[in-house]
């Protein structure tokens, strides 16, 4: 046997080992070919499947799609691609990947190829690739990144907002109230007296207390609020669609949310309390951190009255 007379059955081997899906089909979706990949996957061999429509044995095939992909190929004789990105699967084929990697199916890409006759598309050919591996190396790489980027903005004793994030936000809603006015207030807090329940207690004890303040705040904030540490026992509250006189509402209850009960720290109980400031977006604010330094002026207007007690700057 010469070498010319051996290549179609080599072409034909070689079909039939690639480690990818190959069928084809002609412009009304009849099979023409089903390859040894598209066999083993789908539990029908090549004498059940060729000659028939493809949707009869797999009626569960994105069929609208389907015929709008392969009916543009035929009428622009160019190759089409679809990504396991923008349709997961084609085919409901099975993996062989861990059930932990979060897929039900075989994640496929899929290149749709004319196959060409004196010029004219007389049928196209299907590959399916399975990319199962690569999905769910992508999928663990962003949710990787998601949680690197909250712990970036989260304040690591408190597990709250860090000062970075509240500002970044509090610049986005002050820039919408510039420009479709509402209302907006912050509240700025600390603890009373702070340092003296470190040098009593201890940092130790200090930290502990600041986690549970955070923790007795943040479970009863919105889920719009913003609440951040701004430094120390410094915390600030961003409130959206706010006006002042509810805010200090929302002052006045955190307040007591804080300092009703004392914090238990390694059997000593610490009682705590704190001063609140409050401020709002007007006209007459220039930006964002002038409205921080009114929050910041109310806050010292409270301790300057006594502590324990919000104060607001109208």
């Amino acid at each position: 046997m010469t070498l010319d007379a051996a290549l179609p059955s080599l072409s034909d081997l070689v079909v039939e080992r690639v480690g990818f899906g190959i069928f084809v089909v002609d412009r009304s979706l009849n099979v023409l070919m089903w390859n040894r990949f598209m066999a083993d996957h789908s539990g029908l061999g090549p004498e059940q499947v060729i000659g028939r429509p493809l949707f009869e044995p797999f009626p569960d095939l994105p069929q609208a799609w389907l015929a709008r992909k392969v009916e543009s190929v035929f009428r622009l004789g160019s190759f089409a691609f679809s990504s396991w990105q923008q349709r997961p699967y084609l085919f409901r084929f099975d993996h062989d990947r861990p059930i932990t990697g979060g897929v039900d199916y075989m994640q496929q890409d899929c290149t749709f190829m004319p196959l060409m006759r004196e010029r004219e598309v007389v049928a196209v050919c299907v590959t399916v690739s399975d990319v199962t591996h690569l999905s769910i190396m992508q999928r663990e790489r962003e949710e990787a990144v998601a949680k690197l980027q909250e712990y970036a903005d989260r304040d690591g004793l408190t597990g709250i907002a860090n000062r970075r994030f509240f500002e970044a936000r509090l610049h986005e809603e002050f820039s919408r109230w510039q420009r479709h006015g509402g209302e907006l207030s912050v509240l700025l807090f600390d603890l009373d007296h702070f340092k003296k329940i470190n040098d009593q207690f201890g940092h130790v004890a200090g930290d502990a207390v600041l986690r549970v303040m955070a923790q007795r705040v943040e479970g009863v904030v919105r889920k719009e609020d913003t609440f951040g540490r701004f430094g120390g026992e410094e915390f600030a509250l961003l409130l959206p669609a706010t006006p002042l006189d509810d805010a200090i509402l929302v002052a006045e209850k955190i307040r007591h949310t804080i300092g009703d009960a004392p914090v238990e720290v390694h059997g000593v109980t610490v009682p705590v309390t704190a001063s609140v400031g409050a401020a709002t977006a007007r006209a007459g604010v220039s930006g964002c951190d002038a409205l921080i330094h009114e929050a910041d002026a109310a806050l010292y207007s409270a301790k300057r009255q006594g502590r324990n007690r919000s104060v607001a700057i109208a």
